[in-house]
């Protein structure tokens, strides 16, 4: 039943999915399923549903791409481009979304969405409805009446301005009645209506102000300017043509069920779901939250006793307060073979709770202040009989460190099992994967979010363990990443140990280099100026000493790197700008940054080893990353010299896997050039010069070695001829014929990378040797360069991911090793293929042969694993043993 005074919300839907599509960046699923306008356009729908609390709600789209107006002006809307590809398969997407939400859809072959809202908004206003109308298209004003309203996206998808009588006039000069005849005077260019030429909007208002319609004007010619009378006797028919065209229409034969945009609200089951497969996280947990998207009948459900379908997660716990409480913990963990353990804490201070979930019971155990309760968690941690599950297992043990609790058995880790199933995932927390995994959303405050925790990894266990069998990665997961877990844990509690009085000195040192390159710079510039403002150095280079711009960008001229070492040949202040860089950076990361970050506890360094953030599965370091140390510079090569044994008697060796990638590359294509040369002992780089430029190997140069060892390596990373010419500085022609020669030597290569690059475009995804999956959605991409670096990664990702397998897996091996022979020599730090160790000096023959046996062992490869050693007083004066 329609009351008067009920408000209808009724949405353009082409306009808003327009505009959400260009107001967001391209987002897509880990699916490969582009989402932004889907996303931004009930983003800005749950905006105004929220704001307007409508009774009724609509929403019209275009139907085809004719409609009556193209059989009276043929070129009507025939200078709009296309459709982008990337956004007409989200118009289903956004339409299934509405059918969740209750909302129904209007379209009409033949007739465009606004005509649809027009015979709506007219039949509203019958009624006695108020209509609010959302759109980005401003034809729309001409509907404003003192029932309706327009509301129209001014800014991205979030800021809206309300348009009514008084507002449509202040903007244009015109009332809302007159709008049409001032699109016919203005014309449109986005729709090519062609309007009268020279007449814009301040005179199109000046004339409706004076003769109120375009009849009025038509019949007073003679009064008019020259000009202008001599325009619209020209121009007439064309005038009246363009009203034709910019007028809506209010009677187009559609059927409005008005009990049927009765707005309820949503089908919140089934938008949890879609919300879900289409990993809008935040809208689901806003939804949860209880910001639902509502209308007064909506909002009154939710004030009554009728609840959504999707709640919170519920969860019936002990809180252990008594004694007998700490009894029945113990008793039932005991008879338990896994349990599941979720710790609230920090890193600084250890654990403050636990909660611990069994397949019947699950309790809340408070530790701050509580002897007993830590003592209690400590035999139930280190028992080990007792498979415990966690999420991020990592930061779990970091908490348990700080009572000097281990976990004996870790069972399995619900964040990298996450990881493994959707390397591409942006987010990991346990509330995600339940969200995803169980359609629930957990609670993240009270002193329920924690049972609530681990009663969920428990759920969850079954349902990743079972997903990891159907993948085939249960054993890249129980044998390689779940190990791991414990020994990346170990070596960020134990740290690396640093000098910090080199530290001090380099600093220094650095400091004092910089300062002579900074005069340098002044002398060759001639003038003083802030060596690291873009626009100030651009006006230098570009301006005063005149060298060739380069490429510009929204704010002037490009000093970065890749134009600075284009320039570098040009004038001597380039080079020596680079240099400035490079030691600016190395003294702010490295010498300064590094002081900065040695623990004042432990006199060390602790870095964070990411295990779930890269795509390939190598690890990551983070504050500080350790693994980005710039070593092309001496300079550089020496940071590493402040990474020091922790005892006196210790010395730090390195252990790093031989050109392992195209070692994983002969393997994976069976090349047979690339397996005899790794088969033989050859030089593989040498060998591919003599293949490259046609000569035999002891002619081979040291620069034709150089060229062969980009074109190797530049072949695993899917080069182009253009990056190579670019990288080695020759021609593209000549970079195109090195990689040509090496294709026509190697066949096996050449033959791996198409069938790679065709079983992804078939599967959508590729696998390394351990079978970790990596979804590719940029080889489906409709852009051209988005689907050759999807090609390029296909060609990769095996093999890149397969050498993060093989150190991973020989991280494990190594680590249980060196605890079945009880040695102190303890794993340091990894860096891509290379392993650290801090060992006592007796242990170094012995550690020696331990890793060259785990690591060359790792996996059995149709080529062997080559690990060079060395051993010496610091990171940087290792020397080969």
């Amino acid at each position: 039943m329609i009351v008067s005074q009920d408000k209808l919300l009724v949405v353009d839907g082409n306009s808003l999915a327009y505009r959400a599509f260009h107001a967001l960046p391209l987002l897509t699923t880990s699916k490969g399923l582009i989402t932004n306008a889907a996303y931004g356009f009930t983003t800005m729908l749950m905006k105004v549903l929220e704001e307007q609390q409508p009774d009724f709600a609509a929403v019209a789209f275009d139907k085809g791409r004719v409609t009556f107006r193209n059989e009276q002006f043929a070129d009507y809307k025939a200078n709009r481009k296309a459709m982008p590809d990337e956004l007409r398969p989200q118009f289903p997407i956004i339409k299934d979304i509405l059918n969740a939400m209750g909302i129904p859809i209007f379209e009409l072959e033949g007739y465009e969405g606004d005509d649809i809202i027009g015979t709506i908004a007219t039949q509203a206003e019958a009624k006695g409805l108020q209509t609010f109308i959302v759109t980005g298209d401003r034809d729309a004003f001409q509907l404003v009446s003192p029932r309706t309203k327009v509301l129209i996206n001014r800014k991205g998808i979030t800021e809206i301005d309300v348009y009514d009588e008084g507002k449509v006039w202040e903007r244009y000069g015109v009332y809302p009645n007159q709008f049409i005849d001032f699109r016919a005077l203005t014309g449109d260019s986005s729709d090519n209506i062609p309007g009268v030429p020279g007449i814009g909007e301040k005179t199109a208002a000046k004339l409706l102000q004076k003769y109120t319609t375009l009849d009025d004007i038509l019949a007073n010619t003679e009064e008019l300017p020259k000009k202008q009378k001599e325009k619209f006797q020209q121009y007439r028919d064309q005038a009246l043509l363009s009203r034709k065209l910019a007028t809506i229409e209010l009677n187009a034969p559609i059927d409005i069920d008005w009990v049927a945009c009765k707005y309820t609200g949503p089908d919140y089951q089934k938008l949890l779901e879609l919300f879900t497969e289409l990993e809008f996280k935040q809208l689901v947990k806003s939804i949860i939250a209880g910001n639902q998207p509502g209308g007064k009948a909506n909002r009154a459900q939710h004030e009554g006793e009728s609840q959504p379908a999707v709640t919170t997660y519920k969860v019936n716990y002990q809180k252990v307060t008594k004694p007998d409480h700490l009894t029945e913990l113990l008793q039932t963990v005991r008879n338990a073979s896994r349990i599941s353990l979720a710790l609230k804490g920090t890193k600084e201070t250890g654990v403050d709770a636990a909660a611990i979930a069994t397949d019947d019971q699950v309790f809340h155990l408070p530790i701050e202040g509580k002897p007993e309760h830590l003592q209690v968690l400590k035999e139930i941690c280190q028992h080990e009989q007792i498979s415990i599950y966690c999420h991020d297992g990592k930061h779990n043990l970091w908490l348990l460190h700080r009572h000097d609790i281990g976990i004996e058995k870790l069972g399995f880790d619900t964040m990298v099992a996450s990881y493994l199933l959707n390397p591409a995932s942006p987010n990991l927390d346990l509330t995600d994967i339940a969200m995803e995994k169980l359609g629930v959303v957990l609670p993240t405050e009270g002193e329920v979010a924690l049972p609530a925790s681990a009663d969920a990894i428990h759920k969850l266990v079954p349902k990743l363990h079972q997903k990891l069998q159907d993948l085939q990665e249960e054993r890249l997961f129980y044998e390689v990443e779940l190990p791991l877990v414990k020994i990346l844990a170990n070596m960020e509690i134990i740290g690396v140990a640093v000098d910090k009085h080199i530290l001090t000195e380099m600093s220094a040192e650095l400091g004092q280099s910089i300062d002579t390159l900074t005069s340098e710079i002044y002398q060759l510039a001639g003038e003083e100026f802030n060596i690291n403002s873009p626009k100030q150095l651009g006006k230098i280079l570009f301006e005063k000493l005149k060298l060739p711009v380069i490429k510009k960008t929204k704010t002037g001229y490009s000093t970065d790197a890749s134009v600075l070492e284009e320039l570098a040949e040009k004038h001597d202040i380039v080079d020596k700008i680079l240099q400035h860089r490079q030691l600016a950076k190395l003294k702010s990361t490295y010498a300064d940054g590094l002081a900065n970050l040695i623990s004042a506890q432990t006199g060390r360094i602790h870095t964070t080893l990411h295990q779930t953030v890269t795509a390939t599965g190598r690890l990551s370091s983070a504050e500080p990353n350790l693994q980005n140390i710039p070593i092309r510079l001496e300079l550089g090569r020496r940071i590493r010299k402040v990474f020091v044994p922790r005892h006196q008697h210790n010395v730090i060796l390195t252990a790093d896997y031989s050109q392992i990638e195209l070692r994983v590359l002969a393997h994976i294509a069976g090349d047979a050039g690339f397996l005899e040369a790794f088969n033989t002992g050859q030089d593989i780089h040498t060998r591919t010069a003599a293949e490259v430029f046609g000569v035999p190997a002891n002619e081979v140069t040291k620069e034709m070695r150089s060229r062969a060892k980009a074109v190797n390596f530049g072949i695993v990373y899917g080069i182009s001829d253009f990056g190579l010419a670019r990288d080695i500085k020759v021609s593209r022609a000549e970079a195109k014929r090195y990689i040509e020669n090496f294709f026509a030597r190697c066949p096996g290569v050449k033959d791996y990378i198409d069938r790679t690059v065709a079983e992804a475009k078939e599967k959508g995804y590729v696998t390394t040797l351990l079978n970790r999956r990596r979804y590719l959605p940029d080889l489906f991409s409709p852009n051209r360069m988005a689907r050759s670096f999807g090609e390029r990664t296909a060609m990769n990702t095996p093999i890149q991911g397969s050498a993060a397998d093989i150190i991973k897996l020989a991280m494990v091996r190594t680590q249980q090793e060196l605890v079945k022979r009880k040695l102190k020599a303890q794993m340091m730090l990894q860096v891509h293929d290379e392993l650290i160790f801090d060992v006592p000096e007796k242990e170094v023959p012995e550690l020696i042969e331990l890793v060259r046996d785990c690591m060359g062992n790792a996996i059995a490869l149709d080529v062997p694993l080559v690990v060079d050693v060395k051993v010496g007083p610091n990171w940087h004066e290792v020397k080969p043993v």
